[in-house]
């Protein structure tokens, strides 16, 4: 196999403002004492930091255990609870009567519930679980929208050593059954129904029905909050939310557990095939997160943070129910969608709630971007942003163009960007720019965080020169990392650690280091790589390329499919800013100028072959595109997946209409 080409260059460096790294949490000198302690002893750095900022009942002894390698554990005989670390460390302190989580529904209600509060409300449930007879080793299904309730689930499972599985409120009951079957669940938290954008989604019948399918007697009970009251079906297994919390002490002390507790396990979203059970630990995990929360998002007592994702997603898990809580951050929690009641949501509830720190994802981004080209009435300029001080990126590699938009019209060019590469697998943020430190280079996601160590390799596992592309893989472990893929230990060997990268991580993503700075820049998938005519391009630079047009084109998607010719023929799935071509003819003018366009942002051998227009793309509800759809759609076979993850299934017809 050869090296990834690498053909976009970005040359636009913003340095962080004398300001901001005045009041940064992270200053250069620090940075580079932690790189220097980390680089020296690797896991004395890492336990240094859990006994400072952890609040262990029983102290841990060793730092990380490699002896099984790639079953790598980390403070192994120390003892903790996740959500002690969250809520009762802070008793005691100005923290426990500050606002943990302000709540604004989709129809734009707002609640606040205070720390003390919030503990009270996880107790109360733990009390409630405990007396069903849950206990230390179940584990738990959660199938809840955004709500201060979900949190109370997560952390009332933490809190009694119940391992949970949260599933996203878009999922099928197929996808929920398997779940259910595979995590061997003896519990499932449900909601009746999920209020998104005005409208009310049924969640309940979903359990029923995949209850019906088979398989997941193990279930004992089904907890039901009533978020809308809605008419559903209750059996002899249902519980009212209402009725378990109802009566219930205010205290309930948190079970301790091994560091290597699993605190969940989270299955991919099925984007890549058959979903996998991603098990984390408690210790590790929960480092992770509350460094992270202190490093790349400079968090201050007096901040409002909002990461836009939901609990369905890891994202959600260490950005919303764990990071924040455990620095005790205040922050939003959003039930609705960014365009209801209009496109102005996102930018009206900075400028309410006085959101100082604000983390979402590059395809929100886009589709906003657009949203306000077609009405400038829900522009961000119509709106007070200037609360902002820190941004975000998560989900996916943002290209420049979005990135500039974001940084002038939302950050007002004032707020740093931390672009953050990640995964479900590695837990928390690993490659990204320390906001007081960093430059910012769009598109980039800079360097990584103290005591992780990644590197571009070629297939051997050999280091590629900086400005050559190859896989991107980490060399030594790290405390959130993925344990194992639950019930199924081999997979994650052979997946996450091929024998051929000599003992690496492989994150499954290419990459290249920038001949400046050394810099990481994210350029797709490895199973996203095209081959063309023998020139293996990442598809995420042909997508930043059609971007990058900002007069035309809001949103692309590329995929390959074979070609006699070629070996692989590049196909783009585009989202204009104007109206979709109303005929072939229009369409194929169109095409023709993209493809002039790609050919001259990258090359004439980038040049999409098929380029179809649609009014979107398909993604599922949390915004995620589903390329493996369009992979499908562009080699012309029959889409047999499971598609009711979906915001948008009507537009898989539309796309398939090719020029």
């Amino acid at each position: 196999m050869s090296a990834i080409e690498s053909v976009l260059v970005e040359n636009r460096v913003f340095p962080p403002s004398a300001a901001f790294t005045a009041q940064a949490n992270v200053k250069p000198a620090d940075l580079d004492a932690m790189r220097a302690h980390a680089e020296r002893d690797h896991a004395g750095f890492w336990a240094d930091l859990a006994r400072e900022h952890l609040i262990w009942s029983k102290p841990f002894s060793r730092s990380l255990d490699d002896s099984k390698a790639p079953f790598y554990t980390w403070f192994a005989d120390g003892e903790l609870n996740a959500s002690y670390n969250c809520l009762d460390r802070h008793l005691g302190t100005p923290v426990a009567d500050k606002t943990a989580i302000i709540f604004e529904a989709d129809d734009g209600a707002v609640t606040k519930i205070t720390y003390r509060e919030l503990l009270r409300r996880v107790c109360r449930f733990a009390n409630g679980l405990k007396g069903l007879g849950y206990q230390k080793g179940d584990r738990s299904i959660i199938y809840l929208p955004m709500s201060i309730e979900a949190v109370i689930a997560m952390q009332a499972c933490a809190r009694l050593g119940i391992t949970h599985s949260v599933v996203f409120g878009g999922f099928s009951a197929k996808s929920l059954q398997e779940r259910i079957i595979d995590v061997g669940a003896t519990l499932v938290i449900a909601a009746d129904e999920q209020m998104r954008g005005g409208k009310a989604i049924a969640l309940k019948p979903a359990v029923d029905e995949a209850f019906a399918m088979g398989g997941c007697d193990a279930v004992r009970h089904t907890i039901v909050y009533r978020r809308t009251g809605g008419n559903v079906a209750w059996g002899a297994k249902d519980i009212d939310w209402a009725k378990v919390e109802g009566g219930q002490s205010d205290d309930c002390p948190a079970v301790m557990v091994g560091a290597e507790h699993p605190l969940f396990v989270l299955y991919t979203s099925g984007s890549t095939g058959k979903p996998k059970g991603v098990q984390h630990s408690t210790g590790g995990y929960l480092l992770q997160a509350l460094m992270s929360m202190k490093w790349t998002f400079d968090i201050k007592p007096a901040d409002v943070f909002w990461c836009t994702a939901d609990v369905g997603w890891v994202t959600g898990h260490s950005y919303v129910t764990y990071g924040p809580l455990a620095a005790g951050a205040t922050e939003i929690v959003f039930e609705g969608v960014p365009t209801y009641p209009n496109a102005g949501r996102f930018w009206e509830m900075i400028q309410r709630h006085r959101c100082t720190v604000f983390y979402t994802a590059p395809t929100a981004i886009r589709s906003l971007i657009k949203a306000a080209e077609v009405n400038p009435a829900f522009a961000p300029d119509k709106y007070d942003l200037s609360s902002l001080r820190l941004l975000g990126s998560v989900g996916e590699p943002i290209n420049p163009e979005a990135w500039m938009w974001y940084y002038r019209n939302i950050g007002g060019e004032r707020c740093p960007i931390v672009d953050t590469f990640w995964q479900t697998e590695t837990g928390t943020h690993m490659i990204n720019p320390m906001p007081g430190v960093t430059p910012l280079v769009p598109g980039s996601c800079t360097l990584p965080l103290p005591g992780i160590f990644p590197a571009v390799v070629d297939e051997t596992g050999a280091d590629v020169p900086n400005g050559m592309a190859g896989m991107l893989v980490m060399k030594k472990p790290w405390p959130s990392m993925i344990r194992t893929i639950w019930g199924d230990p081999e997979r994650f060997r052979k997946t996450y650690f091929p024998e051929e990268l000599k003992g690496c991580y492989l994150a499954g993503d290419g990459a290249v280091r920038d001949t400046e700075r050394g810099f990481f820049r994210i350029v797709g998938r490895i199973d996203d790589v095209l081959n063309v005519s023998g020139h293996r391009l990442g598809t995420m630079e042909v997508e930043s390329a059609l971007v990058a047009n900002t007069a035309l084109v809001a949103e692309a998607a590329v995929v390959g499919r074979p070609d006699d010719t070629t070996g692989e023929a590049i196909v783009a799935f585009v989202v204009l800013k104007g109206a979709r071509p109303a005929d072939r003819e229009s369409a194929a003018k169109m095409a023709r100028e993209l493809r002039d366009w790609v050919g001259k942002e990258i090359g004439p051998i980038a040049k999409p072959k098929d380029i179809r227009f649609g009014d979107n793309l398909p993604k599922t509800r949390s915004g995620k595109i589903m390329r493996r759809l369009l992979r499908a759609i562009a080699k012309g076979e029959e889409i047999t997946q499971d598609v009711s993850t979906l915001e948008n299934p009507a537009i898989l017809e539309q796309l398939k209409q090719s020029l």
